[in-house]
């Protein structure tokens, strides 16, 4: 087999963002660094955009804002990807648009094939291999994937060829004179695919003499040999953050995707710079924040289901637990901060996709809460490494997912689901699901609003499932075993060891059997020990509302997509005027 030559030179070209941006070459697959509205290099993407690129092939672990824009200006030929979301404004309109009418094709991969492919190209190696994502359907998806016998036990594994990347775009806060590009907190797939890339086409805050990054402390740094040209733009990732410089700028988002408007005209940087709240909300330390915040909407006195959700996932951690929130998990990164600061102080919690690890649980204040788990985590990953280094390791308990349907046997579909009309809904993906589906300890699910919709007889593709259920085939394959429940707004059911099959095991306060056989597509069974969750006590709800989500960030996975609008606006206005407050809170 043929290697590819992905040897670069020491000494990377300083630019202007015109000519960054000419170096992209039509045809190219191309990868784009950072993470949802972390570090995406939105300048950078302008410009090509601006450009009219055409027939990338669009390849990197999610595609979100930054696919959106280049879809938009008609740069894409294809995408491979594992998850595409725009986080808490829902759904991508011009990706689903895209997947639903089949006009572009789109390849859908599993996290872990995509970071070993990576990884083969980056290691000069024929091939990746990975664990099998069995319960799932997804090898039949993930381009190039086959099951092979490994040559040493001959146990079934998974191949995959190497994914050799023409260009990868992304946006760092610093380089040195002489190349070096650092990086602050979470670094996503950043290493594995600047690795496999033939080209790397950087920008930059600030540009510091040689021997200045090591200021900075804690700092991963892409050494200059890996890089081909960097250019100087400060603001470059607005309005998605850059740390340690300025937040991610999430009433600029909002206002971009309610405009008609290109979004490349949209996301333009002000002529006034960089707004200050946005400087201020990264200096905000966690020692100095206050205990208790006033909640920004009404308490009342008897719990929602939002919060008796909360509550009971979190009741499921405890202090040998190790949680990991997912991409886009509201829900249930209010839960595991919850457990952390209540009943569960010992427990190990990482967020950004397993980029900040050992966090504090800081509240979660939305402009804030990327740079205070920066500060409070024990250390900062990427998702290449901590992929080996924890879940294929069985080392997470919890990862607590939503999913979009789910069927009897607690497969799960985040795919794609088949309309009543014979047409397509297009669903997120299944990020990394399918590949810790198995990995955890605990296989955790949730859905906020049980319906005939979500909870079916057999779902139309199996993205994900609980391929090893037993503790003896878990023990077999390094995992350990633990419990396996999906939780709704209407019960908690178990996923029965010997049947394989979905079991009613609680039921949520003011719902019963009726409400639960109605509302699902499938004839449920109630074990024999039933009961009714409790409610949740007045001090852990204090705990909830005022420390650790006092914005209600909770709420906005049970409202529907048509009064999600209001519900971001009147968050977004609270969490700028906390922001503001909180202005002088720094070290």
């Amino acid at each position: 087999m043929t290697r590819h030559n992905l040897t670069k030179s020491n000494s990377p070209a300083f630019v202007d963002l015109p000519t960054l941006a000419g170096m992209v070459e039509d045809g190219d697959r191309f990868g784009v660094g950072g993470h949802h509205f972390a570090r995406l290099p939105i300048a950078l993407l302008r410009s090509i955009a601006a450009l009219h690129k055409t027939n990338l092939t669009y390849t990197s672990w999610a595609g979100g804002l930054a696919l959106e824009m280049l879809l938009e200006a008609g740069c894409v030929g294809s995408i491979d990807l594992c998850f595409s979301s725009l986080d808490i404004f829902g759904l991508p309109p011009r990706f689903r648009a895209v997947a639903e009418a089949g006009e572009i094709p789109v390849r859908d991969w599993t996290a872990l094939a995509m970071i070993e492919a990576l990884r083969a190209a980056q290691q000069n190696l024929p091939a990746g291999l990975f664990q099998l994502p069995l319960g799932s359907a997804m090898m039949e998806k993930v381009p190039g994937a086959r099951a092979v016998d490994d040559p040493i036990a001959g146990e079934p594994i998974g191949a995959i060829p190497p994914l050799v990347l023409d260009t990868v775009v992304l946006h760092a806060p610093r380089a040195d004179a002489s190349g070096n590009v650092q990086i602050i907190g979470a670094r996503a797939l950043d290493l594995a695919m600047v690795g496999a890339a033939r080209r790397v086409l950087v920008t930059v805050d600030e540009i510091v003499p040689v021997g200045g990054l090591a200021a900075a402390g804690r700092q991963t740094v892409l050494t200059r040999n890996q890089i081909s040209a960097i250019a100087l733009v400060p603001g470059g990732a607005w309005p998605t953050s850059c740390l340690p410089f300025y937040a991610t700028d999430y009433a600029a988002l909002a206002a971009a995707f309610a405009d008609e408007a290109p979004l490349a005209d949209c996301l333009a940087l002000p002529e006034t710079g960089l707004p200050p709240h946005l400087k201020r909300a990264v200096r905000i330390r966690a020692a100095k924040l206050p205990e208790r915040f006033p909640a920004i909407h009404a308490t009342p006195e008897v719990p929602t289901i939002d919060e008796i959700l909360v509550v009971r996932l979190a009741a499921e951690l405890d202090d040998e637990s190790f949680a990991s929130a997912g991409a886009v998990s509201p829900l249930a990164n209010v839960a595991y901060r919850l457990a952390k600061a209540t009943h569960a102080p010992g427990m190990m919690l990482a967020t950004l996709s397993c980029g900040h690890i050992d966090i504090e649980p800081s509240p979660m204040l939305l402009s804030a809460l990327e740079s205070l788990d920066a500060e409070t985590a024990a250390g900062h990953a990427g998702g290449d490494d901590t992929y080996s280094t924890y879940y294929q390791a069985g080392s997470v308990t919890h990862e607590i997912i939503g999913a979009a349907q789910i069927d009897r046997f607690g497969r799960v579909n985040n795919l794609a689901i088949t309309k009543k009309s014979g047409g397509m809904l297009r669903l997120p993906g299944q990020g990394g699901m399918a590949d810790v589906a198995n990995m955890h300890r605990d296989y955790a699910l949730y859905v906020t609003r049980h319906s005939r919709l979500s909870l079916v007889e057999r779902v139309d593709f199996a993205s994900s499932g609980r391929g090893l259920l037993g503790a003896a085939e878990r023990s077999l394959a390094g995992y350990r075993t633990g419990r396996a429940q999906i939780f709704t707004d209407l019960c908690v059911f178990r996923l029965d060891e010997a049947t394989g099959e979905l079991v009613v095991a609680e039921i949520m306060p003011g719902a019963s059997r009726e409400a639960i056989v109605a509302a699902t597509g499938f004839e449920p069974r109630f074990a024999a020990d039933c009961r009714e969750v409790p409610l949740p006590d007045r001090d852990g709800l204090d705990i909830l509302r005022h420390r650790i989500d006092p914005l209600g960030l909770r709420r906005l996975e049970f409202v529907s997509a048509r009064d999600r609008g209001g519900l971001i606006a009147e968050i977004l206005a609270a969490d700028r005027s906390l922001i503001d407050q909180l202005g002088g809170t720094t070290s």
